[in-house]
């Protein structure tokens, strides 16, 4: 199975965005992944407050606002085309679309993530609240009259469409139920109600006969009786008449389910790596394990470090590594950065008890991807490094760049591989500008470098995409990568065969007598 992979990375520099920051492009929500890897540095300025003080988790709501948004509202459209190999199912009751999400809710809980539950306004008087002499007023006035048992009827189509069944036409009231002009009722069904409705299908020669011969098949003044479920919603319906029927299409239009769930995230100072996954993938998502490491002031702060999730893709094991190294263009500074690396290697521990079936290291796992400002730096000065920048000459400037050798040389990402560098470098940018920081020389110069990074380990992987986004929220440019890579699906099918052959060959074979016990 390939499964598809978006890595995305940026250091946004302790900037608030703006509520309707568009990141659509750096998602590549024209070909939505299945799952999103998104690591940001300094999502907090990295100010003596907010490395020594309590941490500063106020901006991870608002970015994390912004990519459910983004994730869930451009959603790809399903396939029109049909497939004619099997026949149609000889049943004539249709089911109920959503019944696989609401069972996936049931059996695998509610996540984060999920959307709240659209919430209608109630009157202060609940339906368990009204006395007879309201529930009987004269119905020529504008009081809102009820049936002493609140009887309703249901629209026979939609309830056998939705669900397969038929009410029974006895003992039901025919009157009209007349509600305020300004309010209807609705009713708020809860996930063990919706489970309970979804029945089995029905043979085609019982539903039809026996729901209509028997009058006490189906009882629906017992079955939908008054209860505090029921409340006063406002609108502009001025009678609802006594075919009024149940709407559970609406109601689940109300709790639709996400597309997209966030699985993890955290944050470690300025560091924060999120994941998320598209819905039918979370339930074989497994193993989820975090491990943080921090490599800055005094080599353990974690002004400067990584943040690494452990987790398994059905039965292939994933490791993604965001992280921020420490900064400076001097001689001999890419040899700081290179310790960073050994040392998150050494002291990310995903299980501290060793287990042969666990991963405990970051090279423990079969898919690794490593990402974030990695800051290696260009081995040139500003002037050269803006004349080939001009010149768009990413080969020779990219002979300079410290993590290319690093890669060649195998020193601190030995086995790792890049993608093929056709941009310009990604810092650093005068705030809201094309322009890099260095014009001015009074100003100070930083010579550009490609600062945001994503690495791959292991194989099975196949990148399709890398490249970097114009958003100008910060000094840095966001880097983003699609990644196909190969999952391992267990199949019981194939494990059984497998499993056949074995005995075969063990039945047909000449065990020698010495073999089967070494002492006698």
């Amino acid at each position: 199975m390939i499964c598809r992979v978006c890595v995305g990375t940026w250091n946004v520099g302790g900037k608030l965005p703006s509520e309707d920051l568009d990141i659509k492009e750096w998602l590549n929500m024209e070909e939505p992944a299945d799952i999103y890897v998104l690591g940001l540095q300094e999502i907090v300025p990295l100010n003596a407050g907010n490395i020594f003080g309590a941490e500063d988790n106020r901006s991870v709501p608002r970015w994390e606002s912004i990519i459910r948004e983004t994730l869930n509202t451009a959603q790809p459209a399903k396939p029109k085309v049909k497939c004619y190999s099997d026949p149609p199912s000889p049943s004539r009751f249709q089911p109920l679309d959503d019944q696989t999400a609401f069972e996936d809710e049931i059996l695998h809980g509610t996540d984060s993530d999920s959307t709240d539950e659209e919430v209608h306004p109630s009157e202060d008087q609940s339906l368990d609240n009204i006395d007879e002499s309201s529930a009987t007023g004269d119905e020529n006035e504008d009081a809102t009259y009820y049936e002493p048992k609140f009887q309703r009827i249901f629209s026979h189509k939609k309830l056998e469409r939705l669900y397969g069944f038929t009410l029974t036409d006895a003992d039901v009231n025919t009157e009209t139920i007349k509600v305020n002009q300004k309010s209807y009722l609705s009713r708020s069904l809860s996930k063990s109600e919706r489970i309970g409705l979804s029945w089995p299908e029905q043979p085609l020669n019982l539903v039809p006969q026996r729901s209509l011969e028997n009058s006490s098949s189906f009882k629906s003044v017992r079955s939908f009786r008054p209860s505090n479920s029921f409340r006063f919603v406002k609108g502009d319906s001025a009678e609802i008449s006594s075919n009024f029927g149940l709407d559970l299409n609406a109601d689940s239009r109300r709790r639709k389910r996400p597309y997209f769930v966030r699985i993890v995230s955290k944050q470690m100072v300025g560091l924060y790596l999120s994941i998320w996954v598209r819905r039918s993938l979370r339930k074989h998502i497994q193993n989820l394990k975090v491990s943080t490491v921090g490599v800055g002031v005094m080599g353990y702060i974690g002004n400067k470090g990584s943040v690494s999730v452990s987790m398994s893709v059905y039965q292939t094991l994933f490791c993604f590594v965001c992280c921020h190294l420490n900064s400076g263009e001097k001689e001999g500074d890419e040899l700081r950065r290179n310790t960073d690396v050994q040392e998150i290697h050494r002291r990310t521990i995903f299980n501290a008890v060793p287990d042969v079936n666990m991963p405990r290291t970051i090279r423990d796992h079969e898919r690794v991807i490593w990402l974030g400002d990695l800051n290696y730096r260009i081995n040139s000065s500003y002037e050269k490094t803006r004349e080939l920048i001009s010149g768009k000459e990413w080969s020779k400037l990219l002979e300079m760049d410290q993590l290319t050798r690093e890669l060649r040389k195998g020193r601190a990402f030995d086995g790792w591989s890049e993608g093929v560098i056709n941009f310009p470098p990604t810092y650093k940018y005068e705030l809201g500008s094309e322009i890099y920081v260095g014009g001015d020389p009074k100003l100070g110069r930083r010579t550009p470098a490609w600062c945001d990074r994503i690495l791959c380990f292991g194989k099975g992987m196949r990148l399709t995409r890398y490249g970097r986004l114009d958003l100008r929220l910060s000094d840095h440019r966001p880097v983003a990568a699609v990644i196909m890579a190969e999952v391992e699906v267990f199949c019981h099918r194939k494990l059984q065969k497998a499993l056949t052959f074995t005995d075969a060959e063990i039945d047909d074979a000449e065990v020698a007598p010495d073999a089967l016990w070494p002492f006698r």
